[in-house]
């Protein structure tokens, strides 16, 4: 991520232990691909609100049967002006059908009715620790070590969840429902599993190509599901505001936010990259904070703290 994505998902490259990192050369690529991730963390933090008042005029399936579409013809047309788009080969075809069902169908589901009812800002805290989520998991399958300072990135990680999700139980909590916190919690655990199953696939036909064939396919089954719902909308009482909110969310912050995101990785490098993630919680938090009126407790304040400590602690570990 990616929106993983929200939103598609956001894109989670494996970090790079920072001894090992090496100096940037300073040049008009790496300053435009930092300028193109700062740009990637201000659509991402904005999303979550843009979903929230989306979804006041459109049920959560049929929102994202009308913005994973567009996403994927957009992101297809980015890849086609680069020239012709790859495809998968052999049983991989398999692979990638149930990776894009599982990482962007089953994903969204869990996330659009989550968010629904979840606060926007909180909702952002919970999906921040999928990195972490991402390397337990990576470890369980044997794909990498955890040490002793990735186990201390788990605990403040998941202890900061515990603060978000019970804090905002509360008086003065806002009032969203548990099951709601929860279903982001998996949410974040289904692309975990995406994004450990995935790796293979990434390294043999590359990061960007293997996630628009999983976005098509989910965009398919998200269409698919929401059928219902279209079906059953009065698009005469859709405003202009929430149509702007699906392009939004489909062209923006799915198709460029991902373009800009993989720019960012080829020329600054994972581990400079991942760091642009930490942003997103923050700055959706404070988003939402000023356009929807969602003001986190003092509780729910330390659990982002220790969250964004958290997985800024993971991220400095192999």
């Amino acid at each position: 991520m990616a929106e993983r994505e929200d939103l598609a998902p956001m894109p989670t490259p494996s970090p790079t232990p920072a001894p090992l990192i090496p100096a940037l050369r300073r040049g008009p690529l790496v300053a435009r691909a930092t300028l193109g991730l700062a740009l990637v963390v201000v659509i991402w933090a904005v999303n979550f609100s843009v979903i929230k008042v989306a979804l006041v005029e459109l049920p959560p399936l049929a929102f994202n049967a009308l913005r994973f579409p567009l996403a994927g013809i957009t992101l297809y047309l980015l890849l086609r002006s680069a020239g012709p788009v790859p495809l998968p080969q052999g049983a991989d075809r398999w692979r990638v059908l149930g990776l894009g069902l599982l990482g962007n169908m089953i994903y969204q589901i869990f996330f659009i009715t989550g968010l629904e009812h979840a606060h926007a800002g909180i909702a952002s805290l919970l999906l921040a620790g999928t990195p972490v989520m991402t390397a337990i998991l990576s470890a369980a399958v044997g794909h990498e070590h955890v040490g002793p300072r990735m186990w201390a990135a788990v605990a403040a990680t998941f202890g900061g969840m515990a603060l978000v999700v019970l804090g905002g139980q509360l008086p003065g909590g806002g009032g969203a429902p548990l099951w709601a916190n929860l279903l982001m919690l998996c949410a974040s655990a289904s692309w975990a599993v995406y994004t450990v199953g995935s790796s293979r696939l990434i390294e043999r036909y590359g990061p960007l190509a293997f996630t628009a064939w999983t976005l098509w396919w989910g965009a398919a089954g998200l269409f698919l599901t929401g059928i219902p719902q279209l079906l059953s909308l009065d698009f005469a009482h859709v405003s202009a505001a929430t149509w702007g909110g699906v392009a939004y969310s489909g062209v923006l912050s799915i198709a460029l936010a991902y373009s800009l995101w993989y720019y960012g990785v080829r020329h600054l490098g994972n581990t400079r990259t991942a760091v642009f993630n930490n942003l997103v919680p923050v700055a959706a938090l404070a988003v939402a904070w000023a356009w929807l009126g969602e003001v986190p407790t003092a509780f729910q304040l330390a659990g982002a703290a220790v969250i964004i400590a958290g997985v800024s602690l993971g991220g400095r570990t192999r």
